[in-house]
């Protein structure tokens, strides 16, 4: 029962953000909301690695390299296909982790860097809080952003 009910947790977050996800294309990869925010791409790639990167934390091994947390946005969204990617290679991970965690480990605590220790199971709800966030700032951005010269992206800052 609990991995039924995780998964529908996980396909019910692919399918809400997804829909958001998949309305950015290179036309609109690089609208902002205002100068200082990151672009739709941006945040699309963000998702991208930070549901993988946050395998690592459920025993997921990645490799993929984490360039948008903790940086500002300098173009690492442009290419959408590869962010998308990122993303569904995410979304798999988490049922594979569904899949491969026994139910009494879900109630087991692992170390963060941001929270400390937390169980699986609340881990695994922030990945899914963390997509539908950066999917409202991206359906914001697309429904009211716009692309001009004076929103193009700062310089890489870390």
């Amino acid at each position: 029962m609990q991995k039924a009910l995780l998964l529908d947790l996980l396909a019910q977050n692919e399918m809400t953000s997804g829909s958001v996800f998949h309305q950015v294309d290179c036309t609109n990869a690089t609208w902002r909301l205002t100068a200082e925010a990151a672009s739709a791409g941006f945040l699309l790639r963000h998702v991208g690695e930070t549901i993988n990167r946050f395998g690592l934390f459920l025993g997921q091994p990645t490799p993929i390299v984490n360039t948008t947390m903790g940086y500002s946005d300098n173009g690492q969204g442009r290419d959408v296909e590869a962010s998308r990617a990122l993303v569904a290679e995410g979304f798999a991970m988490l049922r594979r982790c569904i899949d491969s965690t026994p139910d009494a480990a879900w109630q087991e605590a692992v170390p963060t860097p941001f929270f400390g220790p937390v169980t699986r199971f609340r881990l695994f709800a922030h990945v899914l809080f963390h997509n539908s966030h950066h999917a409202g700032q991206i359906a914001l951005t697309l429904k009211r952003g716009n692309h001009s010269p004076l929103l193009e992206p700062l310089a890489l800052q870390k």
